[in-house]
């Protein structure tokens, strides 16, 4: 990481079908190998079986399941002394934002349906639910910031 200045914020365009700065952001995350047009197709695919599912709308359920995943504390490495402490800060929220889209894609690769739509839907109709393995992962976060709370003193 370059100490002499932060690297600049990238604009990203909101997406094609529902015109959502964040699920653009939750398409390029899902990207592998540069191909948009492939994860477009995961996204909105997912995003129809939510609808087909719910009969609600399916962008609403996806802010929804980003809501309940995002963390609001964490643990960061800290070094006093000869000694590690995991400190609990608060997480900012672009960070919080992005931490959520990771989780979520992340477990949805991990289930176990056949295709990667079918396991999107069934990770976004589960956050959305405060199941499933993102909100489980939150959960952990908070979870150990809350043990290490002793430890904040030592907040920078």
């Amino acid at each position: 990481m370059s100490r002499r200045h932060a690297a600049e914020k990238r604009e990203v365009l909101p997406d094609a079908k529902f015109g959502d700065l964040v699920l653009a952001k939750f398409i390029n995350s899902v990207m592998k190998d540069g191909k948009k047009a492939t994860a477009e197709q995961i996204v909105y695919g997912a995003l129809d079986r939510i609808t087909a599912k719910t009969s609600g709308d399916p962008v609403k359920v996806f802010h929804e399941a980003l809501t309940n995943v995002k963390p609001a504390i964490e643990v960061r490495s800290r070094r006093v002394g000869g000694a590690t402490y995991q400190v609990p800060v608060e997480v900012r929220t672009d960070r919080r934002q992005a931490l959520a889209i990771r989780w979520l894609i992340e477990f949805a690769r991990k289930r176990s349906e056949t295709t990667m739509v079918d396991r999107l839907s069934g990770e976004l109709l589960d956050a959305s639910n405060n199941r499933g393995g993102a909100v489980k992962k939150r959960e952990d976060t908070h979870r150990m910031a809350d043990a290490n709370k002793a430890f904040s003193h030592y907040r920078w």
